[in-house]
């Protein structure tokens, strides 16, 4: 379970609190106005911004001694986090070893997961030379080798269009289905939250709200989401 015991974020003259728990395996989006914070929740809960004052605690431990790195998580950016100059199966060979000396244990762990999400034979290409559902499948990918329980994504697929999107979207169900991973998803397409996220977490005038039920949110938003939606 994820604990936001009391949170409370500030940079310069932004604030963000949080009060509430998410089950283990539960699947969130987080969705409200630009500027109201999502991505700031999301690299708080990453380790890469200390809290005012609060805590975060996964499964009752507290991370706030816990480096990024050695966080029970994963993150994706809307960029997919990979190197240009590696290779894709060199890039989702970090997750498992950052100096990349694989053992053939390894080298085949990262074979079966690219031949699970549709990359089989693309381990040699660069990025580059990827098209974006790719990128994206490749992004997954690593996560599907590091299998950390918790998972965060800041609008990973917002650049492809509706098809490929819905496309990526239900693969990483698959994903975290397959893994049991706790998801927290920033999006700014009610779309998305509800094709992906039983739940949902509304973050506007300074709070990040006690997740709800996603339907019962866009049937009846509060007003800083209706404003948002322009409805």
């Amino acid at each position: 379970m994820l604990t936001l015991d009391n949170l409370l974020l500030v940079q310069d003259d932004f604030r963000l609190s949080a009060n509430w728990s998410l089950p283990a395996g539960a699947r969130a989006a987080v969705i409200g106005p630009s500027g109201a914070g999502k991505s700031t929740f999301l690299m708080a809960l990453a380790g890469f911004l200390q809290p005012a004052s609060g805590r975060i605690l996964w499964q009752g431990r507290e991370l706030a001694q816990v480096a990024p790195g050695d966080r029970p998580l994963s993150i994706l950016f809307q960029d997919q986090n990979l190197f240009p100059h590696l290779t894709v199966a060199q890039n989702l060979g970090l997750g498992l070893r950052p100096d990349l000396r694989l053992s053939p244990e390894q080298h085949r762990q990262v074979a079966s997961v690219l031949d699970r999400v549709g990359l089989g034979g693309m381990g040699a290409r660069k990025p580059a030379q990827l098209s974006g559902g790719q990128l994206g499948r490749a992004a997954l990918a690593r996560v599907l080798l590091r299998a950390r329980p918790m998972l965060l994504l800041d609008e990973p697929f917002a650049a492809l269009g509706p098809a490929l999107k819905a496309e990526m979207l239900d693969l990483l169900a698959e994903v975290a289905g397959e893994t049991g991973a706790t998801v927290l998803m920033v999006t700014h397409d009610p779309a998305d939250a509800r094709r992906f996220a039983e739940m949902s977490v509304l973050v506007a005038d300074g709070v990040a709200a006690a997740p709800v039920p996603t339907a019962a949110l866009f049937a009846d938003p509060p007003p800083a989401l209706r404003a948002y939606l322009g409805s």
